[in-house]
């Protein structure tokens, strides 16, 4: 299987160093060129692809491995200047952490289309930081067309190579459960740094000095999220806005809750029991999932 790389950073990379022992071609493409260059210095492409045509000539299977916002554009791409490049059986998929709206713009422009999404990754970014071992175990979730099992066969393959587990979903399904496990953390990691150490713009908040050379792994944890890439963080929150707002707002009444019972315990001495209570209810509620246990390895990092 002939594969075409679109976007050679962390996820992108490691794809590549991961089907390296299949012995399947692989091209790459990015706007700057870095991460392929880099890829041929390290032994891993013969050599860069000049442009997207020549990157996705001959490919079976092309990989957008790009914030959601930029496969967007990357479809256009195909779908309109690239599209004679493509053969009439290559199939496209991704690697981003959206699917409605890019299932919808291949279906517009008539690409045959899988939506992918490996449920793995780092704060760090860029082909530097690529592991053939990133995927391993991990979700991967697959947005295919009933109708087309064959091109799901094509991407369910790749996602085995890279030692992933294959997931079938919807994209509104897929949509709406990121926006419960990834994206809603990621903002509220982000709302805590603003909220404790200041916002955009903003001088440092009030008692951070203080506060910032104690930070220890509490504090570490809760924005780790917050210490990724800007720009795929943006794409992920513009591309996926409708059902991450639903469960922000429901984090705000979870957070008014809170504040109401601890400001009950201020006043009137409410026991420290109910409080007690929702931290163990909150506790049992994680047990099943990835790290649920205090003791489980963390499900994003993947031991080198």
């Amino acid at each position: 299987m002939r594969i075409a790389i679109l976007g050679l950073g962390l996820i992108g990379g490691s794809i590549a160093r991961a089907v390296r022992p299949y012995g399947w071609p692989v091209a790459a493409w990015t706007p700057s060129g870095k991460g392929p260059r880099q890829a041929v210095a390290a032994g891993l492409l013969e050599e860069a692809a000049p442009s997207i045509v020549d990157a996705v000539s001959g490919a079976d299977l092309v990989v957008l491995a790009a914030p959601a916002s930029a496969c967007l554009a990357l479809l256009d791409e195909l779908g309109g200047p690239a599209r004679g490049a493509l053969g009439p059986g290559a199939v496209v998929t991704d690697v981003a952490s959206t699917k409605i709206l890019l299932v919808e713009r291949a279906a517009r422009l008539g690409l045959r289309f899988v939506g992918g999404h490996p449920m793995a990754g780092r704060e760090t970014s860029g082909f530097g930081a690529a592991d053939a071992a990133l995927f391993q175990g991990r979700p991967w979730v697959v947005v295919a067309s009933p109708d087309d099992e064959q091109a799901a066969g094509r991407v369910e393959m790749l996602a085995a190579a890279c030692g992933a587990r294959p997931v079938r979903m919807g994209a509104a399904e897929h949509d709406a459960a990121v926006a419960a496990i990834s994206h809603a953390p990621l903002v509220l990691a982000a709302a805590l740094v603003e909220a404790m150490a200041g916002g955009p713009g903003e001088p440092p908040a009030p008692g951070w000095a203080d506060a910032a050379p104690l930070a220890a792994s509490g504090w570490a944890g809760a924005t780790r999220l917050a210490r990724g890439d800007p720009a795929m963080g943006a794409a992920i929150a513009a591309t996926n806005a409708g059902p991450l707002v639903g469960r922000l707002r429901d984090v705000v009444a979870r957070l008014d809750a809170w504040i109401t019972l601890l400001e009950a315990r201020g006043s009137d001495g409410q026991p420290e029991a109910l409080l007690r209570a929702r931290l163990e209810a909150a506790r049992e509620r994680l047990a099943d999932t990835p790290g649920g246990s205090p003791d489980a390895p963390d499900p994003g990092r993947v031991a080198p």
